[in-house]
């Protein structure tokens, strides 16, 4: 795959439109790594010019901030703002709504501003512009996908209808679970709870937001979140219906409906 540095760019005396942030999960979580491929393949497909990091992204401090080690989320965030800075980075896309909250809204009071994009704003401007073209009656036409609201997107940030506009566009019919865009339901990976176990309950979190989207009757749950993917897996594996329902992120199924 053609994923060109920072460094290398800037070594020839040129800059990306885009800086593609790809977030700890993105990177080195099996799962997440498909979503990443899957949005370079559309970002090469449309001809974006855009650049990742590599060595040089580390973690951007959301855990350590969210489980209360604010030292530690400032040593991460200064360093990632200086190689920002040094890059002069002035537009990040994100598939992660923890690192696109993070470097939007956090990262300003310690001196790093930029333009910060998550992947499903990204996406639904590329079909607004027509560079992603889907046609009708696709390979989704009549499937039924119901769309699980990440809280960094949806409650912190207040983006639900890019997600929803982008599925549209796949001509799917879009079945929408009771508790959505402002009352949905936490997939319980949230505030660093991805790294531990759960408290002892009547049941876990990620198990009734799946009997929420189960409930539809949808063959794809559709995350935007590589946190909620595997929650949202786990919880589908849980009711032993691996075999027939889907979790997927909008930058998978993108991909697939455009044959990439």
């Amino acid at each position: 795959m053609d994923v060109p540095t920072m460094a290398e760019l800037t070594a020839k005396g040129e800059s990306p439109e885009v800086l593609f942030w790809v977030g700890c999960a993105g990177s080195f979580d099996d799962r997440a790594k498909r979503v990443t491929k899957a949005f370079v393949k559309i970002l090469n497909a449309v001809g974006v010019k855009f650049a990742v990091l590599g060595t040089e992204e580390t973690c951007t401090g959301d855990p350590a901030r969210r489980a209360g080690n604010e030292f530690l989320f400032q040593m991460q965030a200064m360093s990632n703002i200086q190689v920002l800075n040094g890059y002069q980075v002035k537009k990040i896309v994100t598939a992660c709504p923890h690192c696109f909250n993070t470097i939007k809204n956090e990262y300003p009071e310690l001196g790093g501003t930029y333009e910060v994009i998550h992947h499903s704003t990204f996406l639904q401007q590329l079909i607004n512009d027509g560079k992603i073209k889907l046609s009708e009656g696709g390979s989704f036409k009549g499937r039924k996908i119901t769309y699980h609201d990440s809280c960094y997107l949806g409650r912190a940030n207040n983006i639900y209808e890019a997600p929803r506009s982008v599925l549209e566009a796949l001509d799917a019919d879009l079945v929408e679970m009771k508790k959505c865009r402002t009352t949905g339901l936490c997939c319980g990976a949230g505030g660093a709870q991805m790294f531990k176990e759960p408290e002892k309950g009547k049941k876990d979190i990620n198990v009734a937001r799946t009997e929420d989207a189960l409930s539809t009757g949808a063959t794809t749950i559709a995350v935007a979140c590589p946190f909620c993917m595997t929650m949202m897996t786990d919880g589908v594996k849980n009711k032993e219906k691996e075999s027939s329902v889907a979790v997927k992120d909008l930058a998978e199924l993108i991909a697939e409906a455009q044959g990439l």
